[in-house]
């Protein structure tokens, strides 16, 4: 759990201040569970330059309560969770002054948002809330006052999670639950997980990951290792301390982040599972008559494949589909070996490109079709898919031909360029599987936009 928090001060000399303004949501890495906000009376004058900054001024505060009114719901907000702030270190200072005015040790564990942000954002020109925010397109409200600043805090966060795909954040938070004496049981591990579409991280008691998986329902398929029979299964059974995980909304996502985090983090339990090996694909060439002919041919790295598969099977059942889509000759395809016509132009479903009766400019249009539909090459293109939650998207991004990760973002969001995109993507590697992932979503999936850069 994390306390997310933004304070305002009267300013003035150093712990010597007094809080003017206090914002706190509860934050579970998924969604705000808890709120607090509230003006507080400090008892001393505002600075002018504070008033003019904050628009909060001393009339405003004459009625508002006391630190001493309000610090026991401060301790309800952040007991046993994680204070995380932009510049956690003033903030936390500036609580710890004002307990100890009241003679209470307020000692919690902190994560700033600027420090992460440094690591995990470090194209950034600046790390201040305000420009970083705007970099990254997230709107924000009320600027210098407690809640909006907080909540800016709260999408800055949720976005530097998604962003860290080491998971050192949420690692360090289980090692934090440990030292607090939380445990939970399997049927509560379970309990508390969604059915819906994401990745899941199941984690030894150091907060070691040891398996990930993905799934359109989270919580039954995880339920499943904790009711497997299986050798891995029961090692997972008595391994696991407890299960992390991050909703996707998209498949396509959880699809390429599941490959992508299990060689990052190469959880033991993963390295059992057959990895993907797509050793056959499809190519174009021109005969000597300029038919564009489709070969499907061992994957060979050094010519530009249109589509993968993993079996010569696979890849011919895929061929006689895209033939009969798109009215192609299975002769220049390859499916039919004849030095005259097709079996197809005998029953008169081939209207005759392997005997020259349309001629090759005609056919290569249905070729180059299917081609255009299947190949990312110099492409620069958006996905627009399902996010989280109904007011949010999710997208994955295709800039010149290479795939460069995915995002989510609130409908609000200011996504208005491809700079901006750029900095919210959680980038990822680019190679055939990812290709072949995104290439066969595209083609099976309804309910998803391309948008064309």
């Amino acid at each position: 759990m994390y306390a997310i928090l933004d304070i305002e001060t009267t300013g003035g000399q150093f712990n010597e201040e007094g809080i003017t303004e206090i914002a706190i949501y509860k934050y579970d890495g998924h969604e705000i569970v808890d709120q607090f906000i509230s003006l507080v009376n400090p008892e001393i004058p505002i600075q002018p330059f504070v008033v003019k900054l904050t628009g909060i001024n001393n009339a405003m505060l004459q009625s508002a309560p006391k630190f001493f009114e309000v610090a026991k719901r401060i301790i309800e907000m952040t007991n046993d969770a994680v204070l995380v702030a932009h510049n956690a270190e003033f903030d936390y200072r500036i609580l710890r002054t004002e307990f100890r005015r009241l003679g209470y040790d307020f000692n919690v564990k902190t994560l700033c948002t600027v420090e992460l942000s440094k690591k995990l954002l470090p194209e950034q020109p600046s790390h201040s809330l305000g420009k970083l925010v705007r970099a990254l397109g997230i709107p924000m409200a009320d600027r210098h006052r407690a809640s909006g600043d907080a909540l800016a805090t709260v999408k800055l966060f949720k976005l530097l999670l998604d962003k860290d795909v080491n998971k050192e954040i949420v690692k360090e938070l289980i090692k934090f639950e440990i030292q607090k004496g939380i445990s939970p049981k399997l049927m509560d591990i379970v309990e508390s997980l969604p059915s819906k579409t994401g990745i899941y991280y199941i984690h030894r008691e150091d907060g070691t990951i040891i398996f990930i998986g993905k799934s359109r329902n989270i919580k039954k398929r995880v339920n499943q290792h904790f009711t497997g029979i299986t050798k891995s299964a029961k090692k997972i059974q008595n391994e696991v301390f407890t299960v992390t995980y991050e909703e996707t909304g998209s498949e396509l996502i959880s699809i390429l982040k599941e490959s992508q985090e299990i060689k990052i983090n190469r959880p033991i339990y993963n390295r059992m599972s057959p990895k993907s090996n797509f050793s056959w694909a499809i190519y174009a060439e021109k005969d000597a008559e300029g038919y564009l002919n489709l070969n499907l041919q061992k994957a060979d790295g050094r010519k530009k494949e249109i589509k993968s598969y993993t079996s010569l099977q696979e890849g011919k059942d895929a061929l006689l589909r895209i033939s009969s889509q798109y009215q192609l000759c299975q002769k220049l395809t390859g499916l039919f070996q004849t030095k005259t016509h097709c079996f197809q132009h005998t029953i008169s479903e081939c209207d005759g490109a392997c005997v020259g009766k349309i001629n090759a400019e005609a056919y290569n249009e249905r070729v180059q079709n299917f081609i255009d539909k299947n190949i990312f090459e110099n492409k620069t293109l958006a996905i627009l898919d399902r996010g989280r939650s109904i007011t949010e998207r999710s997208v994955i991004f295709v800039e010149n031909g290479i795939y460069k990760g995915y995002a989510f973002y609130e409908l609000n969001y200011q996504i208005t360029t491809i700079a901006i995109l750029r900095n919210i993507i959680i980038p990822m590697p680019n190679n055939r599987d990812t290709r072949h992932h995104i290439q066969s979503y595209i083609r099976k999936s309804k309910g998803i936009k391309i948008m064309h850069f």
